[in-house]
């Protein structure tokens, strides 16, 4: 048996079997989290909203609910949630100082399905004002910094939650991606996140216009985890539809878990590698050790392939199409006006500023521009297996970048 002092050192799935076999209990697992969290986080900020107290009671009368058959179910296992999604009782700031006093009124639905899931929300981890930034910083919580080095960033928007798995402070952590938030702190932080299809995971889109859909441009909630088979068991826990999400699908046929088992499918046979997708500049130790981890299916037989898709107009399209997303978000006109205004940082004005002053003729470009940017993509996936590049330009960097 693990000394209770030890759990935190756990993967997800080994945690979960000691939950189903009883040889742990939900209430010392929110114990040794909680313990773990005031232990490390004054270092990092990555969990300024706490509810220990709330999860206890919880733990103490745990009993596993009629849900606890199908895959990815957690047995009273504590995470945590990115502050960008609603949880009943405790405080949605958003990251913004508009929000800083906002207590959430009712579940996201991805609480409700991960609550049905065995899920014990432990807390809600710091992120950027609004999601927007890969640094999280804002002026409610202040900075979170990569428990590796403190002095740099751990990435965002979900910088939150990966630091806090990459500090042990639990096992499994929920986040958002519009553009890279899933993968960019996970990245930074050396654990994994997985962006889902659209309708993987149900989700509110808060404020945003129900254009977001036909602008295609979505953003969407998915795991993060310290490895793939934990990441796995999270992205089952989340995969069910809710009935207040009409994009939310239904699990899928073979589960995620049993999906990553060695042999379960062929490997790829042809993959093609990218330092830059033809668009960016990357530091040169990224698109090296990107390269060498490329290299592995070469080594497993595939052939890898030198080339990736025509993207040349991809950050243009999608500069317009984000900018439209938040001018049709119906809240960004009472943000942009005193004293809402005043309250947002530099960045997110530019960001309204530049929606608001697009014309429909520009966004209408974009979006068919999107159109043939995506069946380009899709006709280059016709010839290869799988697309490899960095997840990243660069390293982490100073924590005070903005």
């Amino acid at each position: 048996m693990t000394p209770t002092t030890d759990l935190h050192k756990l993967s997800a799935t080994d945690v979960v079997r000691l939950l189903k076999e009883r040889l742990v209990t939900p209430l010392q697992l929110v114990e040794a989290a909680a313990h773990r969290i005031q232990a490390s986080d004054p270092g990092i900020n990555a969990v300024p909203i706490r509810c220990f107290d709330q999860a206890r009671a919880k733990a103490a009368r745990w009993e596993d609910s009629a849900h606890k058959s199908r895959p990815g179910y957690l047995y009273g296992l504590p995470i945590l949630v990115k502050d960008l999604t609603a949880v009943k009782g405790l405080p949605f700031t958003l990251g913004s100082r508009i929000y800083k006093d906002n207590i959430a009124a009712t579940n996201d639905p991805l609480v409700d399905v991960l609550e049905d899931s065995g899920a014990i929300v432990l807390g809600k981890t710091n992120t950027p004002e609004f999601g927007a930034g890969a640094n999280t910083f804002n002026d409610v919580f202040g900075k979170t910094c990569n428990p590796w080095d403190t002095n740099l960033t751990s990435g965002g928007s979900s910088g939150g939650s990966a630091a806090a798995l990459a500090a042990g402070q639990v096992w499994l952590a929920t986040g958002t991606d519009l553009g890279g938030s899933l993968r960019i702190p996970a990245s930074f932080c050396g654990v994994v996140g997985l962006r889902p299809s659209v309708g993987r995971v149900p989700q509110n889109f808060y404020g945003e216009a129900s254009s977001v859909g036909e602008l295609g441009v979505h953003s969407v909630s998915g795991p993060l985890a310290r490895n793939v088979p934990d990441l796995a068991l999270f992205l089952d826990a989340m995969a069910h539809h809710h009935p207040s999400d009409p994009l939310s699908r239904q699990p899928p046929e073979v589960s995620f878990s049993e999906a990553i088992q060695p042999g379960k499918w062929p490997l790829p046979s042809r993959v093609a590698w990218s330092p830059n997708l033809g668009i960016a500049p990357v530091d040169p130790e990224v698109a090296t050790i990107c390269e060498q981890a490329a290299g592995w299916f070469a080594s497993m037989g595939a052939e890898l392939v030198h080339d990736c898709p025509e993207l040349h107009d991809a950050v243009d399209i999608f500069q317009v199409l984000r900018a439209a997303v938040m001018a049709a978000d119906p809240a960004g006109g009472a943000h942009m006006r005193d004293p809402g205004r005043s309250l947002l940082k530099p960045e997110l004005i530019w960001q309204y500023e530049k929606g608001f002053s697009q014309t429909p003729e520009e966004v209408a470009r974009a979006k068919h521009a999107h159109k043939h940017y995506v069946q380009r993509v899709l006709d280059f996936m016709t010839r290869f297996d799988l697309l490899c590049c960095p997840c990243v330009m660069v390293a982490p960097f100073d924590v005070d970048i903005r």
